[in-house]
């Protein structure tokens, strides 16, 4: 299995702490935020290989940072050739260049969006994907917050944990199950990215491929009750810090 984290975007919503720095690459209690992500890829013996995609702004600083990372993985880093917000490529079009650019076809993957901040295990994750032949998954989480809800992707699930509906940012939810940005791929899903792009299909948001994939394919749910923090806003972010800052302060003690 190969792990891809996506990188590529240019955080509009954080600048301007990312004018000048990919936001995977902002420090949380002193170390990049892609490091903890990271973490938890390294701790998944399925994936025997690290793949991150950037854009040209900031590819550089990628390939600094992974060849100073002390980790059971070498990330390999991928410059998708954009240059701005408005030539992005989108994620789902980031996935198929990685596919092609590092020769993946074939492969399972699992995909993760870099800013993404979780105590779940991706390694039970790949576990549970296991256990359903044939198909794919998307990590989930209850949501109490009703307003909250709504800005996310929801996700119905069928009494046996399948995707039998998902709804990008609905006005009126059916589901307090989000999606995050977390997903297992078998390999014949995955390349199904290619025909779901030839088709004229939205490029950007990972989620839109899920969409599209669940009413033709087997798609289940992970659900996960740990912690999970969608760093988008500086408000998030400073949570995120301060968080694991504490969390640091008492395992010193």
């Amino acid at each position: 299995m190969k792990a891809l984290v996506l990188a590529a975007g240019y955080a509009t919503r954080l600048r301007p702490l990312t004018d000048e720095m990919a936001k995977p690459l902002l420090e949380l209690a002193g170390r990049p935020m892609i490091d903890y992500l990271c973490d938890r890829i390294d701790e998944t013996s399925a994936v025997n290989e690290l793949h991150v995609v950037s854009n040209s702004r900031f590819a550089a600083d990628f390939e600094r940072w992974a060849s100073s990372r002390r980790g059971r993985l070498l990330p390999l880093v991928h410059d998708d050739g954009s240059r701005c917000n408005e030539e992005r490529l989108g994620a789902i079009a980031d996935v198929r260049f990685v596919l092609e650019q590092a020769g993946l076809e074939g492969d399972d993957l699992l995909v993760v969006a870099g800013d993404n901040l979780f105590d779940f295990s991706l390694a039970a994750m790949v576990e549970f994907w296991r256990s359903k032949a044939g198909a794919s998954c998307v990590a989930v989480q209850r949501c109490t917050d009703a307003e909250r809800i709504s800005s996310y992707g929801v996700v119905e699930l069928s009494p046996e944990g399948r995707v039998i509906d998902f709804v990008e940012k609905p006005e009126h939810p059916a589901s307090d199950l989000i999606a995050t940005a977390a997903y297992v791929y078998g390999r014949e899903h995955a390349a199904l990215i290619d025909r779901y792009l030839v088709e004229g299909n939205s490029p950007d948001q990972p989620g839109n491929f899920l969409a599209w994939l669940c009413p033709r394919e087997p798609v289940y749910g992970f659900v996960f009750t740990e912690t999970w923090l969608d760093i988008g806003s500086s408000d998030q972010l400073r949570e995120a810090d301060e968080l694991l800052r504490g969390r640091a302060s008492l395992g010193d003690g």
